[in-house]
């Protein structure tokens, strides 16, 4: 996984020192040496994360990140904030303004690739949610990200896993204004409480004595019910080592011991701002479902969805230089399916047809029906090495097992000819690209159906 870094910083020996450390770690670096060079860039959407200095003339790294908090262009990019200042009303400060963490010069090379490598997973997680809103509202629903702006992360559900008495009892009553907090004291049953609660966030702390806290976290992110629910974990000055490996597997935040009150109040609003945020895309998103842009028969989304998002996908693509692909698959002989047993046996086919294809693509790719018994998946960040392991899958999944039909009472079989495509920094637009797609198909269909064909053009 890569992403493009922006840094930030008004002495170029030090954006110099930082561009070489990430870039030896195949991080996509730019660099700006001013406030107003970086607001900029963002609002061009030409970076995946903000490393950004805090000692800055005219517009310092406090308003930078402000500004960039306040806008529904630029909200939602990850804001690191690189300062020799070290003092917790320092952190506050840059948390008030909106930033996500912080890195403290000397910058350790560890750490500064651990946490830009974690906020560029989750940010990655939340653009394709952010891109599916985008679509929607396009098409006349409601701008999640205007409530976001305005949300102060106050009242939200907190479940705190510590199974200190006087650590709990402190946390509780400097959160119990803001937030609405539960205790769990016993490791095994939180992931329990956490599964079957409508929570904001998990406080875990990293000292539980009979339970290993990484492995809890572990467990949250790898259910279904809580792989959104935002992580901050509590540590203790000597478990660097761990909270490396804590943000390796997911953990969105973390606190050191002793904690500050207001470090710890602000930490927390950002995390539950930040899951409402999480919350309204998916709201959204599920309300796009619910209108007129799926089709009613597969469940999958339909073309007027596909065309509106592939279109803004292929721009993305071309402008961060990042890989894209198309697949279209066409049902081979589906006329004499109809023809044979009837148009319930054929909706029954494409039913089963596109349930196989969402078995065997990820949770980002996008599954459209483009009509009749043609479908589409576009599979963003994948080159065509990769989309050709996936379209083969497909086809041999396919192929490899009749199609149940009548209700299960027979079955059929079902043969898939599979036309592919990457697109080019040429490209304008999707056209370009679901024309080669459309001709790879083409040239299956002629080369005896049953395969998958690259385009070569």
């Amino acid at each position: 996984m890569t992403a493009r870094v922006l840094v930030v910083d008004d002495i170029l020996a030090n954006v110099k020192l930082l561009e070489a450390r990430l870039s030896a770690e195949y991080f996509d670096v730019i660099t700006a040496m001013s406030g107003p060079e970086a607001l900029a860039i963002c609002e061009r959407a030409q970076c995946d994360i903000v490393l950004l200095d805090v000692m800055m003339p005219d517009m310092d790294g406090f308003e930078v990140c402000r500004r960039l908090k306040s806008s529904t262009a630029t909200q939602h990019i990850p804001v690191v904030m690189v300062t020799a200042l070290d003092q917790p009303s320092d952190r506050v400060r840059g948390l008030e303004a909106g930033a996500d963490d912080f890195l403290t010069k000397p910058v350790n090379d560890l750490a500064l690739v651990t946490r830009v490598r974690s906020l560029a997973r989750l940010k990655m997680v939340q653009d394709e949610l952010r891109m599916r809103a985008m679509t929607s509202f396009e098409i006349g629903i409601g701008d999640p990200r205007l409530e976001t702006v305005s949300d102060n992360g106050l009242h939200g559900r907190v479940l705190v896993v510590d199974d200190r008495q006087s650590s709990v009892e402190r946390i509780v009553q400097a959160l119990h204004k803001q937030q609405r907090v539960d205790v769990e004291t016993r490791a095994q049953e939180a992931l329990f409480r956490a599964a079957e609660g409508d929570y904001d966030l998990a406080m875990v702390s990293l000292s539980l004595a009979d339970f290993d806290p990484l492995r809890l976290c572990s467990q949250i992110r790898s259910l279904e019910r809580t792989r959104g629910l935002p992580l901050l974990v509590m540590a203790e000055p000597e478990d660097d080592a761990r909270l490396m490996r804590g943000l390796d597997i997911g953990i969105n935040d973390y606190l050191m011991r002793p904690i500050d009150r207001n470090e710890m109040s602000a930490r927390v609003r950002t995390q539950v701002r930040k899951k409402r945020y999480s919350d309204r895309l998916r709201d959204n998103v599920q309300q796009s479902i619910e209108m007129a842009i799926t089709d009613a028969l597969t469940g999958l989304h339909n073309r007027r969805y596909m065309e509106r998002h592939l279109g803004t996908l292929v721009e993305q693509a071309i402008l961060r230089g990042k890989p894209l692909s198309v697949l279209i698959l066409d049902i081979d002989h589906f006329k004499a399916v109809n023809d044979t047993h009837g148009h319930d046996v054929g909706d029954e086919v494409l039913r089963e047809f596109a349930a196989r294809i969402r078995k065997n693509v990820r949770g980002i790719d996008l599954t459209c029906r483009l009509g009749g018994e043609e479908f589409v998946v576009i599979m963003p960040d994948t080159d065509a090495s990769v989309a050709s392991i996936v379209a083969e899958r497909i086809r041999a999944r396919v192929a490899g097992e009749p199609f149940p039909i009548q209700k299960g009472a027979r079955a059929i079989d079902v043969t898939v000819s599979i036309g592919m495509a990457q697109c080019r920094p040429t490209d304008s637009g999707a056209e370009p690209l679901v024309k080669r797609a459309d001709q790879a198909l083409y040239q299956a269909k002629r080369s005896g159906r049953n395969r998958v064909v690259l385009d070569a053009a």
